[in-house]
């Protein structure tokens, strides 16, 4: 029987591995298929960066408590994968306990320290839960916001109530198994009392040695394949942050937030016209570019990509957008999940095709995103300022932005006027630069 379970675990390893590799391969393809942008300067920097924010939960603190809550579930996410090590490797050796005897009494402290944090996750996740489902914070509401509409309202829900019930499956486990230690069932291993568990016990008063096996086995079996489902979940899910929370840290943008980023390509020119650079007609940058800006996700750099598969869709970004409180289209989450959206499509594409993106007519600018909402954008950055893993929604709206205006000549007239006053006068308004100063005279005259 213990080789048959060593069998079927190692069958339902061996197929998990194999979509999430499939998954994450996939993933990282269709982000490749972005702009080459070279993040790699700094790197002392950048792994600091990487361990202040993402590591660190930095910027989750902004809001204290929610902050704490999140550490918590957090902190419990990587130190219980400790335990979820020991019963991988139970499962693949046939063991029971396999720490057990070679820890001691340390065995019984350390499940001990994972109950709390057990015992800490189903306690915040049930309050999150609580704030989605009951108390309806305002950012995330369908009703409020279109972006959060079927599937992102019920994934950030499925994630909460998938944990909850993962850890009463360990701790109900851990109670079965204690009281099977105390009636001398062979194969389980004296350890002890746990520390949270123990009071679970009197749910198994009555119990044969036969229901407790079966029920410890069954637990068992449940909280290791709900692990592995949610390693796959996780891939399809906004929860992907997880695990691309650190790259996307450790790559995000080491200059000043408000700090435009020019076009090489428009640079050049306008150093040209004014005689400070000289053409160079054998350049490969030369090349006339296939458009300025964005049209469709691949138009993006990469980092633009990863920062659409890192969203956690929390809505900060959008709680603090100007436009949107002024009832604007606009939300900084829906240009990132919308951009995900395209890249998701692009993905389904590819695989469907060998590998190979095949042009299905859509675009990113457009098809996913409208004009009202990238014109809305007053580039405050308040979107980039308020981000937990350094995201920055701005930078694809700006490149959107400039393909409708520079590629289609679709700016308001508003807009065409600045840009003709900011061409021939130097400044947004419709007057000579040697005016500028004659609000000014009548202070003269006074002194």
């Amino acid at each position: 029987m213990a080789i048959i379970q060593q069998i079927i675990f190692l069958a339902v390893l061996g197929t998990v591995g194999w979509l999430v590799f499939k998954r994450a391969s996939l993933i990282r393809n269709t982000i490749l298929l972005g702009r080459d942008e070279d993040r790699t300067d700094q790197p002392g920097l950048r792994f600091a960066t990487m361990v202040r924010i993402a590591f660190g939960q930095k910027k989750m603190f902004d809001r204290p408590l929610i902050g704490v809550m999140h550490f918590v579930v957090y902190a419990g996410f990587l130190l219980i994968n400790i335990e979820v090590l020991e019963i991988v490797l139970d499962g693949i050796l046939g063991h029971h306990r396999l720490f057990a005897p070679f820890l001691g009494s340390f065995y019984t402290f350390l499940i001990g320290f994972f109950e709390f944090l057990a015992v800490g996750v189903l306690v915040t996740c049930s309050i999150f839960l609580i704030r989605r489902a009951v108390v309806k914070v305002e950012r995330f509401q369908p009703s409020r916001h279109k972006e959060m509409n079927g599937w992102p309202e019920l994934d950030g829900k499925i994630i909460l109530l998938f944990e909850i019930v993962l850890m009463i499956a360990i701790l109900t486990m851990n109670a079965a198994d204690t009281v099977l230690q105390e009636i001398g069932s062979t194969h389980y291993t004296p350890t002890g009392d746990f520390a949270f568990s123990q009071f679970l016990k009197p749910l198994f008063t009555g119990w044969n040695e036969t229901s407790l096996i079966v029920y410890e086995r069954f637990a068992w079996w449940f909280h290791i394949l709900g692990i592995f489902a949610f390693a796959v979940y996780v891939t399809y899910s906004k929860h992907l942050h997880i695990a691309l929370a650190f790259p996307n840290t450790y790559f995000s943008r080491l200059t000043p937030k408000g700090e435009m980023n020019n076009m090489p390509d428009i640079t050049k020119e306008v150093k040209i016209m004014l005689g400070l650079d000289t053409p160079d007609t054998t350049a490969a940058e030369n090349v006339i570019p296939e458009r300025f800006g964005a049209k469709d996700a691949p138009d993006l750099s990469w980092k633009n990509l990863m920062d659409a598969y890192s969203c956690t869709e929390c809505g900060r970004c959008t709680s603090a957008c100007p436009a949107n409180l002024t009832g604007k289209k606009l939300s900084p989450r829906k240009i990132m999940m919308d951009t995900r959206d395209r890249l998701e499509d692009i993905g389904r594409n590819m695989q469907t095709n060998g590998g190979k993106f095949v042009e299905d007519g859509k675009n990113l600018m457009g098809d996913y995103i409208s004009n009202e909402e990238i014109l809305a954008c007053t580039t405050c950055n308040a979107c980039v300022q308020e981000c937990p893993i350094l995201i920055n929604p701005l930078d694809i709206i700006l490149q959107l932005r400039r393909y409708k205006i520079m590629d289609e000549a679709q700016a308001p007239g508003s807009w065409n006027a600045m840009f003709q006053n900011l061409d021939t006068n130097q400044a947004p308004w419709k007057f000579s630069p040697g005016d500028r100063f004659n609000w000014a005279d009548h202070l003269k005259n006074e002194a």
